[in-house]
C-alpha cells in the first residue's frame, strides 16, 4: 500500500485504487504501531474514489508532518571511497575508511520537516559550494516505538566541495533550506523491503541525460534495524522519524550539479522522486 499527502486530503492506493483516508491528520496515521494493519481493515469496506488519480506537481506533497529527517553516511563501499577521496586533501580521508568498519555508524541530523521539498518541488544547492551532487536514498519511517513501518525515496542534496574541506563542515555541507526531498509517496509494506530491491537515479540537463546508476540495498554494510537501534539509543520522536541509510550511487569527480538540472530517483516498490535543482 501507499499513503499518498496532498493537497486534497491523505489518499491510500493499493492494487492501483485510490481511496480516500480515514484520518486528515497525517501525524497521528503514520505513526500508528499497526499500520498496515489499519490500512488493510480500512480498505475492507472503502469504496475507490476514481477522482484522486490526481498525478499532477499541483497536488503531490511531501510525505510528511511534523517527523525529523536523520541520515545515515558511509554504508556502502561506493560512498566510502568517495568520501575519502574528496577529503584527502585535508587529511581526513581514513575517517571515512574507519567509521565504515566501526561498531557505531556514522548518523547525523538532516533536516527540520520545514526545510524538505516534496515531489516536483526544487532542491537547491549552496552559492557558496563549488562541488554539489544528489544522493539517492533509500528513507525509513520509524514509528515512535522504534519499528520501521514504512518506506520513501530521499534525496541526501551534499556539497562535497565543503564537507570535503573539513570533515567539521558536514552540517554546513548537508543540512540547508531544500536539501532534503522526500516522495512521492510513503510505502507501506506487510514485510520489510526485499534487499533485492534497486535504487535509480538519473540526472537529466537540457533534457539529455548527463548521469545515471542503479544499485540493490543489498549492498548496504549495515542492517536498517542496526542503524535504528543506535538512532533511537539516547533520542525519542513523538510523530515518528525518517532515516535516509546512504547512498550507493556517487557521480564522478568532474560533475557537480547546476542550476535547473532535473533529479529522478526510484525505488523498485516505491516510485519516482523528481525535483528541479533551482
Amino acid at each position: 500500500m501507499h499513503l499518498y499527502k496532498t493537497r486534497s486530503g491523505i489518499v491510500v492506493e493499493h492494487e492501483n485504487d485510490y481511496y480516500l483516508s480515514l484520518s486528515d491528520d497525517w501525524d497521528a496515521l503514520v505513526n500508528r504501531p499497526d499500520l498496515a494493519n489499519f490500512l488493510r481493515q480500512h480498505l475492507v469496506d472503502a469504496t475507490p474514489s476514481d477522482g484522486y488519480r490526481f498525478w499532477t506537481e499541483e497536488q503531490l506533497l511531501a510525505p510528511i508532518g511534523q517527523q525529523e529527517v536523520w541520515a545515515s553516511g558511509v554504508t556502502y563501499l561506493r560512498s566510502r571511497n568517495a568520501r575519502m577521496d574528496e577529503s584527502r586533501k585535508s587529511g581526513a580521508d581514513n575517517f571515512y575508511d574507519r567509521v565504515y568498519d566501526a561498531d557505531r555508524p556514522e548518523l547525523f541530523f538532516k533536516s527540520t520537516a520545514g526545510r524538505v521539498v516534496g515531489p516536483y518541488e526544487n532542491v537547491r544547492i549552496r552559492a557558496d559550494s563549488t562541488w554539489n551532487v544528489p544522493e539517492p536514498e533509500l528513507t525509513l519511517f520509524v514509528n515512535s516505538l522504534g519499528n520501521i513501518v514504512g518506506y520513501t525515496c530521499g534525496n541526501d542534496m551534499s556539497s562535497r566541495s565543503i564537507e570535503g574541506e573539513n570533515p567539521l563542515y558536514l552540517p554546513q555541507a548537508k543540512t540547508y533550506d531544500g536539501s532534503a526531498a522526500l516522495g512521492p509517496c510513503l510505502y507501506v509494506p506487510e514485510a520489510p523491503i526485499d534487499a533485492d530491491t534497486q535504487i535509480w537515479i538519473d540526472i537529466e540537463r537540457d533534457e539529455q541525460s548527463v548521469f545515471s546508476g542503479s544499485i540493490a540495498i543489498s549492498q548496504m554494510k549495515r542492517q536498517h534495524t542496526e542503524l535504528v537501534e543506535f538512532l533511537f539509543r539516547e533520542c525519542s520522536f513523538p510523530n515518528g522519524c525518517y532515516l535516509m541509510t546512504g547512498t550507493g550511487i556517487v557521480p564522478p569527480d568532474e560533475f557537480t550539479l547546476a542550476i535547473g538540472d532535473v533529479v529522478s530517483i526510484t525505488i523498485d516498490g516505491i516510485g519516482t522522486l523528481t525535483n528541479t535543482v533551482g
